[in-house]
């Protein structure tokens, strides 16, 4: 079983930082894309940032040139570095890995528990 775990969340005010990782474990064969998402009370979920394993990267608008994503391969791990944040990025954030668990084709997709972020203004 693959299971992904989140940490890092929390109460911030606004202008401050978080760093939120996310490792997964289990039978992995290989990982090709590791996304950040988040849901703030309803609305949509909505995609964050995403990293494949080609170190290739893609920023929602809202975050870009605020927030950061990095991956380890090593460890199975991605990273969300958020830096000056603003009340709007009040979520509940979400990992989720796009993966492989043999050298087949198949891929599979995986989401974590997610991780509460609140930015008080």
């Amino acid at each position: 079983q693959v299971q992904l775990v989140e940490s890092g969340g929390g109460l911030v005010q606004a202008g401050g930082s978080l760093r939120l990782s996310c490792a997964a474990s289990g039978s992995i064969f290989s990982i090709n894309v590791m996304s950040w998402y988040r849901q703030a009370p309803g609305k949509q979920r909505e995609l964050v940032a995403s990293a494949t394993s080609g170190d290739n990267t893609n920023y929602a608008d809202s975050v870009k040139g605020r927030f950061t994503i990095s991956r380890d391969n090593a460890k199975n791990a991605v990273y969300l570095q958020m830096n000056s944040l603003k009340p709007e990025d009040t979520a509940v954030y979400y990992c989720k890995a796009i993966l492989r668990l043999t050298s087949e084709r198949f891929e599979y997709q995986y989401w974590g528990q997610g991780t509460q972020v609140t930015v008080s203004s």
